[in-house]
């Protein structure tokens, strides 16, 4: 079965994985300004952490956030506006990894959200069949991968462009 993002939020009541990709106008503004190739770092940053917030609103609920470094901060900025109590850590390696290490603690797939500015089916299908019941929010969900696993048509490497780098 294909997954099938939804504007919606549903309760997780199965392993089927919860992908969510909200409607809401302020999140398409800042895929597109992140999208736009020409813009410069520090709007490109404060952009991710506009979309980052919105999605953050979105998907809390009694929730750890976990930035994956770089582009994760960027996302995370300004998680605190939203979660006064929200701990941040920050973990080096992939969000597979990340999800591992949570898992370790004794989550859950089913209390672990994900909030991620761009994501693709490849991405999604390994995300599910490895964490049935994982819940992804994504500010867009783009069709493939190229060879080499970078999503298309992308952001590029979203931690150099938050930072400059």
């Amino acid at each position: 079965m294909p997954l099938q993002p939804t504007t919606e939020k549903k309760p997780v009541l199965d392993n089927r994985m919860l992908v969510v990709v909200p409607s809401h106008p302020l999140i398409k503004h800042w895929v597109s300004v992140i999208r736009n190739e020409q813009t410069p770092p520090p709007i490109f940053k404060n952009a991710m952490a506009e979309l980052g917030r919105l999605l953050m609103y979105e998907a809390s609920r009694d929730w750890l956030v976990v930035p994956i470094l770089r582009a994760g901060l960027a996302l995370a900025e300004h998680a605190s506006s939203i979660l006064p109590t929200t701990k941040t850590y920050h973990l080096g390696g992939t969000i597979l990894t990340a999800i591992d290490l949570i898992k370790e603690r004794g989550v859950d797939n089913q209390h672990i959200k994900v909030v991620c500015a761009v994501t693709c089916p490849p991405a999604l299908k390994k995300l599910s069949d490895k964490y049935p019941g994982l819940q992804v929010y994504a500010g867009i969900i783009d069709p493939t991968l190229t060879d080499k696993g970078m999503i298309l048509p992308g952001l590029g490497d979203a931690g150099d462009r938050s930072f400059g780098t």
